[in-house]
């Protein structure tokens, strides 16, 4: 039977992994509709198409933040849960999971 606490892990890698690559696709959602809006605009059309997809922007611009806010939380419970569990430091999900972290950290809200 495998250890609870590396199945643990995993899900809280899987958590990160995610949240992260759906702030990415978020954020260049966000630039493709700032660009579908200036398009529209350049082009002249009706002014109910150009608020329609200025809503669908703020959609996209909200979900920055929400993001941001879940990829805190869960990055900082997979951190507390592998600097809890160093026994397993030595386990290949562990050490995964380590990478992970690294490289969600650039995806981190900045701290002021």
């Amino acid at each position: 039977m495998a250890d609870p606490r590396i199945r643990q892990i995993k899900i809280k890698t899987g958590v990160v992994k995610r949240i992260a690559k759906e702030k990415v696709v978020y954020e260049k959602e966000v630039e493709q509709q700032k660009n579908r809006i200036q398009k529209i605009k350049d082009e002249g059309q009706d002014e109910h198409n150009i608020r329609k997809q200025e809503e669908v922007l703020q959609e996209s611009l909200m979900m920055v933040p929400d993001c941001q806010r879940r990829l805190a939380k869960a990055f900082a419970d997979l951190k507390n849960t592998l600097e809890s569990e160093q026994d397993l430091k030595e386990h290949e999900d562990y050490i995964a999971a380590e990478q992970v972290l690294k490289d969600a950290e650039s995806q981190l809200p900045e701290l002021t």
